[in-house]
């Protein structure tokens, strides 16, 4: 893999990891309304994804979407701005923390339900597809999506139709609090999708090169009219699964195994050992994207409240 592309994803990964946890210190500052869903430890995911796709190739996310939109391109001050709920924010201060995105940057803004924008992901495609663009969607869901009804439906459809679409799936083990195994009933995910008749692969998801490859092998064929696609990425959330979760049922152990796995060590140690840099690029990199994450702040402090004028904008009724 190239030198520039291993230290492109190590610098994403890296914002996404710094501005989860910038969220979490503004948060218990009293600063950001609302909730968190944090992405801390799972952003090998969305960096080995979306490393692969364009302005023009679209994702979908889910409840736990900084991560993903930072991967994608959405710009740090439009992202920090929203999350204030502020006028300059990515959506206008009037989605929050749950609904970030930029279609400028092919990244539609999230949808909090879970699984709902699984069908939502199918008929973007489908529009691709009649318009015979070669565009790719990605759509990411968590592993308690898979026992929606939408879940269901957007697979069967996008399976029927041959639709270019990559569905993601970030298996961190639980549902909110629920394990995985009290929740399906068979060992690996992936069984499941053999129903529908679609290829589908089981990943590490902590190792952004494997991520990256995978969807680039996928994506490829995509483009030659093949898919859809699906990907299990097997990861971890560092966190709880909100800001009001105590996280008491997760055991130690299990916590210290996964963290050893760390997504952004691994790639460091990876550059590291194949000489590409050294541990001074490491402490000036972190530096710069604190610096980054500063401004952004300072950014959306400054920035104007959404006008009371604009409360009706992009309200469809009746």
């Amino acid at each position: 893999m190239k030198k520039n592309l291993l230290l492109k994803m190590h610098k994403k990964m890296l914002m996404i990891r710094l501005f989860e946890e910038k969220l979490n210190s503004l948060f218990l500052q009293g600063k950001i309304p609302g909730t968190l869903h944090l992405y801390n430890g799972q952003e090998a995911c969305a960096v080995g994804v979306c490393e692969n796709l364009s302005n023009n190739d679209w994702i979908l996310s889910t409840h736990r979407p900084h991560g993903h939109a930072i991967a994608k391109g959405v710009s740090i001050n439009s992202l920090m701005a929203e999350l204030f709920a502020k006028e300059t924010g990515c959506c206008g201060g009037f989605g929050g923390s749950m609904h970030v995105g930029d279609i400028q940057k092919g990244s539609l803004p999230a949808i909090a339900i879970v699984g709902a924008n699984i069908p939502i992901a199918t008929g973007v495609a489908l529009s691709f597809k009649m318009q015979k663009k070669k565009n790719i969607v990605c759509c990411f869901m968590g592993d308690g999506a898979i026992n929606e009804g939408a879940f269901h439906e957007g697979i069967n459809m996008a399976a029927i139709w041959k639709l270019p679409v990559i569905f993601v799936c970030e298996n961190n083990l639980y549902g909110a609090s629920t394990k995985i195994e009290n929740m399906i009933n068979v060992k690996e995910i992936t069984e499941r999708i053999k129903a529908y008749g679609i290829k589908s692969t089981s990943i590490d998801g902590m190792n952004v090169i494997e991520v990256y490859k995978t969807i680039q092998n996928f994506s490829e064929l995509i483009k030659k009219g093949q898919g859809p696609f699906f990907v299990e990425c097997k990861t971890y959330r560092f966190v709880g699964h909100s800001r009001s979760d105590t996280n008491k049922y997760r055991l130690k152990n299990e916590e210290d195994f996964w963290k050893k796995k760390d997504p952004i060590i691994f790639i460091e140690k990876k550059l590291l050992k194949e000489k590409i840099v050294d541990k001074e690029y490491f402490y000036k990199t972190k530096n710069l994207s604190h610096n980054e994450l500063n401004q952004a702040v300072k950014y959306a402090e400054r920035s104007p409240l959404p006008k009371i004028k604009d409360i009706k904008r992009n309200v469809y009724a009746l």
